[in-house]
């Protein structure tokens, strides 16, 4: 599975990016994760199966949300209490669900 994460900057996501393929290495899954800001998004979309957008840019969900399912990603917010504590597991676990649910 590919993951982007996209933050305003890209440092908070790339922390919690490196704790998420921790968490994947621990289960034995094989995971990707990019971590970008959101002025990257369109041209990181490819070959991407899920998309993790930082909290902050709640006020943009629905333009992101758009942009990812043209390319058939499916995208959600990251909880504030997973972004602020850069929980990895529960970011890994959160990818995973919504990588298995059905397409919108």
């Amino acid at each position: 599975m590919r993951v982007l994460i996209v933050c305003g900057a890209g440092a908070s996501s790339g922390f919690i990016a490196q704790r998420m393929r921790k968490a994947a290495k621990k289960q034995g899954v094989d995971l990707q994760v990019d971590a970008r800001s959101e002025t990257e998004l369109e041209e990181n979309l490819d070959g991407t199966d899920v998309l993790l957008v930082g909290p902050h840019l709640k006020y943009m969900i629905d333009e992101v949300t758009a942009t990812a399912a043209k390319k058939g990603v499916k995208a959600t917010l990251i909880p504030q209490k997973i972004y602020g504590s850069l929980d990895g597991e529960a970011a890994f676990q959160l990818a995973q669900e919504l990588g298995e649910s059905p397409a919108v």
